[in-house]
């Protein structure tokens, strides 16, 4: 398979419920949706898709489903292969079929906060026992453990199979000593959606989104306007979603955007334990912002 180049609007794909089941309809429903709203690729099962309380065999079932629904039109990726067992987690590549993906993702590992060593060595056994190449997962808010940029730019020199970074860290300065000295061969990519528009002012060549799902049309025109240089209409794009990306995330994800997904007709707002579904209040302001958008939200591009 040809290696992808992940540059643009990514897409952190929620996995939809119904009765405490996978609704395949309504992630079929939700691969449509994004692709007809100009995303640049798909990322199956991250934390948006609630991977972490699905089976083994109910991944699969949503790696096939999306790999059905998205028919060859975008590069899809594979969230669901982060972990803090290294030794188990390099065999666990054995347990799925990933015909038609074209790369993992690796979130760093949680709980056991390694050193920086720990992690480089870590990921080289990961890149090792990959058949994929790996899109490296930095989010220190979930894992407690934050891969440091020298870090990242040593994985990156060590092995071509690192060829992107979802950097989810917050840290604006972070990601701009990544920018300044990272490979060629390596992608910056936003892992927060209120970042992405400084990120890519920056040198982030793309962004892995929650909002996305339920915007893609809006925020994938940000992303392409900045990436040509057109700041104007990107700043535009960027503020029109910017009051509500609190209420995406008050309740934790994905029950923001499940919620604003329901509103839309896309899929219902059910959540697996232990998440729950945003509250009533939370989600009246959310509506509240979701119809300032329909009012106001300018032409897109």
């Amino acid at each position: 398979m040809k290696q992808q180049v992940f540059e643009g609007t990514g897409v952190a794909l929620v996995t939809p419920f119904r009765a405490g089941e996978i609704d395949r309809d309504g992630l079929t429903d939700m691969v449509e949706h994004v692709i007809e709203g100009g995303v640049n690729f798909i990322v199956a099962l991250g934390t948006t898709g609630e991977a972490i309380t699905l089976s083994g065999g109910e991944r699969q079932l949503v790696l096939d489903t999306i790999k059905k629904a998205a028919n060859g039109r975008v590069p899809l990726v594979a969230g669901c292969f982060g972990g803090n067992n290294t030794r188990q987690l390099c065999s666990s590549f054995e347990q799925f079929d990933l015909d038609g993906f074209s790369a993992v993702m690796s979130h760093a590992p949680s709980y056991n906060k390694p050193p920086q060593e720990g992690l480089y060595q870590h990921y080289m056994a990961v890149a090792e026992a990959s058949p994929l190449p790996i899109i490296l997962y930095n989010v220190p808010g979930r894992t407690a453990s934050n891969i440091e940029a020298e870090t990242i730019v040593r994985l990156a020199e060590a092995s071509p199979k690192f060829v992107a970074v979802k950097e989810a860290s917050g840290d604006l300065v972070q990601a701009m000593h990544i920018a300044k000295n990272k490979p060629d061969s390596l992608a910056l990519l936003s892992g927060d959606d209120p970042l992405t528009l400084p990120m890519l002012a920056c040198g982030a060549k793309g962004v892995i989104s929650v909002v996305a799902n339920a915007y893609p049309e809006t925020f994938s025109g940000m992303v392409r306007a900045a990436l040509r240089g057109d700041w104007q209409k990107a700043r535009e794009l960027h503020f029109t979603l910017l009051d509500l990306y609190p209420w995406l995330f008050v309740d934790g994800n994905p029950a923001g955007v499940k919620a604003a997904l329901e509103t839309m007709g896309l899929c219902s707002k059910e959540v697996r334990l232990p998440l729950s579904t945003i509250q009533k209040d939370h989600f009246r302001l959310l509506k509240a912002e979701m119809r300032k958008i329909e009012q106001n939200e300018p032409v897109k591009t």
